[in-house]
């Protein structure tokens, strides 16, 4: 429990729905479509909606989604709203292009965007609501406009002359020029035009017609290989999660091409050195947690791609052998040369349980900041920059390649206890995440806290080979990291940001947390 005589959050506390996202309009209207009767499905892609127009930064209908949903009957399942590359972009473009890298920036990072045909998917198999009335909400906000909040103020001036230099971005992310400040009021008329046409056409209203012919013919001007078929054709896929046992609890993530897989195997690493001997806020623990995250790093860059085009050994890479193998390799005096090299990125997450204990994990992304930079005139959408993701080098599993996913950043989570869903939680900042997913896990598992502490609690990642720390990480932490050979940097911004639920099924309440590091909240009713 919090010092209550200190700056700090207490959790939500509710006995019927509850939702928790960075936003807080996008908890507001999720709470309101909860209560309306709707349930958690309907209440989360209504809140990503609106997230597209409160966080345009962050998210948008030019990105990528995915979910986890954890049933009643403590069933999870799993939908990979990811969208392909050109299918124009195979290896003989590859090699006369002379590409050594994906740029973020690049025409060719901008991937088929898959969140509207996720939503489509997730309200069709689970919702109660149409995608019509999911979006009704962020497309009056669009129309009105909405105050800029202090984080996404922050955020948003990073971009200003990213934005300035594209002439949709110009157009329709700028105030004369500059972008806004917090209380400043920001209408999106292009983007709620071209919501109402997807609300009217429904799915197909976005990947076949005017609003695909848009995208397609501004981005040709640019040099893209994107074309009609490849906006026709695209489609999410359901999955069977992944999943690994810690601390007695079974935590669910996204298969590949996601990077889900990183996290559990930081976890099964962990589980070989009793943590709960360590005080939550020591240097063993953050030292532990750091050489774990480095090696499944490793096996992250290796493996990881899109599972239709590459045999990704995930039995064999969460096996109790691999696990007991790698954590034989870390010291717990000295820190290993392991150097992760790691680009920043931008994402929300958000997660919603209604009375029937029906839960959502879910969490939408145009990847960097503002995306690929590239935003369509006409109808206002921001194109996410997922195909930076992809290497150039032939016969890698995640090289570019025609009709193929990108390793992915986003990752939502799920845990389970005694056969029942017992958390929905999620952590935004790119390639954070796994760190970030861990950490929760451990505060939670190991250490018992409650949703919003293990989101409070003081952060740090290992980047480039140096240690990022927030600037609440204890200075005798930083000094026992120190002496086991650490380079300290302190972080310029948050790590991450994020949301969680517990279903405390004895007691019949939801108790939820948000991360302070954002401007949203948790709320239930």
């Amino acid at each position: 429990m919090r010092n209550f005589d200190q700056p700090g959050r207490s959790p939500a506390v509710a006995a019927n729905g509850m939702a928790a996202t960075s936003s807080p309009l996008a908890t507001l209207a999720a709470v309101d479509v909860l209560r309306a009767g709707a349930n958690a499905i309907d209440a989360a892609v209504t809140a990503s909606a609106i997230l597209c127009v409160t966080e345009p930064h962050m998210t948008g209908i030019g990105g990528d989604c995915f979910a986890l949903i954890g049933k009643p009957n403590g069933s999870v399942a799993g939908l990979n709203g990811s969208g392909r590359s050109a299918a124009k972009a195979d290896a003989e473009w590859l090699k006369k292009s002379g590409l050594t890298e994906i740029s973020p920036r690049s025409v060719h990072a901008i991937t088929v965007p898959g969140a509207i045909d996720a939503w489509d998917q997730l309200l069709t198999e689970h919702g109660t609501m149409t995608l019509a009335e999911a979006l009704a909400p962020a497309i009056a906000l669009a129309e009105q406009g909405v105050a800029t909040t202090a984080r996404v103020a922050h955020d948003w001036l990073e971009s200003e002359a990213l934005l300035a230099a594209d002439e949709g971005g110009a157009r329709h992310y700028l105030l004369g020029g500059a972008a806004p400040r917090m209380g400043e009021i920001m209408a999106y008329p292009a983007l709620a035009k071209t919501l109402k046409h997807i609300a009217k056409h429904g799915r197909d209203g976005f990947y076949t017609g005017e609003i695909a012919n848009n995208i397609v013919s501004h981005l040709a001007r640019q040099g893209s290989l994107l074309s009609h078929e490849d906006f026709a054709t695209n489609s999410s896929t359901w999955v069977r999660p992944i999943h690994a046992n810690f601390a007695g609890s079974d935590i669910y993530e996204i298969p590949p091409n996601g990077q889900g897989l990183t996290v559990l195997i930081t976890l099964n690493i962990l589980g070989h050195f009793g943590l709960r001997r360590f005080d939550p806020e020591s240097s063993e623990r953050r030292h532990l947690e750091i050489e774990a995250l480095k090696l499944a790093w490793t096996l992250r860059n290796r493996h990881i791609a899109d599972p239709d085009f590459a045999d990704i050994p995930v039995s064999e890479l969460l096996s109790a052998e691999t696990s007991q193998k790698l954590a034989g390799l870390i010291d717990i005096n000295h820190s290993s040369d392991g150097a992760i090299a790691l680009p920043s990125a931008d994402t929300v997450y958000l997660t919603v349980v209604d009375k029937n204990r029906l839960s959502v994990s879910f969490i939408n992304s145009i990847y960097w900041n503002f995306g690929s930079g590239i935003v369509t005139p006409n109808s206002g959408i921001t194109l996410q920059n997922r195909g930076a993701g992809f290497v150039t080098k032939p016969g890698h599993p995640n090289c570019i390649g025609p009709s193929k996913r990108p390793l992915h950043t986003i990752i939502p989570a799920m845990a389970k206890r005694d056969g029942k869903i017992d958390m929905a939680f999620g952590v935004m900042g790119g390639n954070f995440q796994p760190m970030g997913h861990t950490m929760v896990a451990v505060n939670r598992y190991i250490y018992g806290m409650d949703p919003q502490e293990a989101l409070d609690f003081p952060r740090c990642f290992p980047e480039n080979g140096e240690i990022l720390v927030e600037s609440t990480v204890a200075e005798t932490i930083l000094a026992g990291l120190e002496d086991r050979g650490h380079r300290i940097v302190l972080s310029e911004e948050p790590l991450g940001g994020g949301q969680a639920i517990v279903i405390d099924h004895a007691r019949g309440v939801l108790i939820g947390g948000s991360d302070h590091r954002k401007d949203g909240f948790a709320l239930g009713y």
